[in-house]
């Protein structure tokens, strides 16, 4: 479902655009469907209350709680059905924080990644991209919403832009709290500076070289990583957010002092912020063969080395390693 049919079956019942607007707002912050101020003008036509009860039924069943896996983080992974009988992952963050998924599989294939290994399945329409924010918002206060679950989002961008522009608006969620991620896709680039909510951008790179880039992102847009960065820094620059790139970190591939050096003549100046992520062994043959995380010391040694060339870093861990609740893994082993 997108939210274009919410809107039109809306319109259907009776509702003008001031209801809708109401509607939409009661639901992307998890209350019930005629929630909202009682003040001249505003109360809600009987024909479009007397469908409500439908409408929510329809709402509730987008994305179903399948099973949930707390962690010692604080973060709890859930896997979520689909009304189709597919399932995707979110993760409820720490500090008020929803990961959403924003494809059932993925088209990109990274090599450390479980969700690429069955490809692309189908999309999600931008009501489920929305029902996994509002289900989150029924459990936890939900501030701040990240694109990074499954799936590629320029590859859903009409469906993800959708979402964003909601949460964006009757959602209540702060502009930079909304934030976009994605390998590079010229068409991100060209999008969202157009878009009426602008997110902040996360970019995963995981290296600086080409060659390298093309043999753990198979499928990814071919983008030499130095025009990544520049096209990213202008959409930074334009909104005011910090770019946020995204290394995963894996020992003896893109952890050399090389690489690092790159970093820095890549990001210098930059209005930006490294996140360094240890690689998050992958449960399935094939996934992850070959790979391993640095070590503690490694990391962290590499994270001192950026701040010291004056580049802002941090060293993350992917949230539910103890429930190994990698991307993908969840919906893998329910398969």
């Amino acid at each position: 479902m997108n939210l274009a049919e919410i809107r039109d079956f809306l319109a259907a019942a009776g509702a003008k655009p001031p209801h809708v607007q109401r509607v939409l707002r009661a639901w992307t912050q998890g209350r019930s469907l005629d929630h909202g101020p009682v003040a001249p003008g505003q109360f809600l036509p009987a024909s479009l209350r007397a469908q409500l009860p439908a409408l929510a039924g329809e709402l509730d069943g987008l994305v179903r709680l399948r099973s949930e896996h707390p962690a010692a983080d604080g973060s709890v992974r859930l896997l979520l059905a689909l009304a189709d009988g597919q399932t995707v992952e979110s993760v409820l963050l720490p500090k008020d924080g929803v990961c959403v998924s924003t494809q059932v599989g993925c088209a990109v294939g990274c090599r450390f990644c479980m969700t690429g290994r069955s490809g692309l399945l189908r999309q999600l329409g931008s009501a489920e991209i929305v029902a996994q924010v509002v289900l989150a918002r029924r459990r936890r206060k939900v501030g701040k919403v990240v694109f990074m679950g499954m799936g590629e989002p320029a590859h859903n961008l009409d469906n993800v832009l959708d979402a964003i522009e909601l949460l964006g608006t009757a959602g209540g969620i702060g502009h930079k709290n909304l934030v976009f991620s994605t390998v590079g896709d010229r068409r991100v680039f060209e999008r969202l500076p157009r878009a009426g909510v602008k997110p902040a951008l996360a970019l995963s790179l995981h290296t600086t070289r080409a060659d390298l880039r093309a043999q753990l992102l198979p499928r990814a847009q071919a983008i030499e990583p130095a025009e990544l960065v520049e096209l990213a820094d202008a959409y930074s620059r334009a909104t005011g957010y910090p770019v946020q790139y995204q290394w995963t970190l894996l020992e003896g591939i893109n952890d050399t002092d090389e690489e690092l050096d790159a970093i820095v003549r890549l990001l210098k100046d930059r209005y930006a912020v490294m996140n360094f992520i240890p690689f998050n062994a992958v449960e399935g043959e094939g996934i992850g063969e070959g790979f391993r995380r640095p070590s503690a010391e490694r990391c962290a040694a590499m994270t001192l080395h950026l701040y010291r060339h004056g580049i802002l870093a941090k060293l993350r861990q992917s949230a539910g390693q103890d429930v190994a609740g990698g991307c993908g893994q969840l919906r893998a082993r329910a398969a």
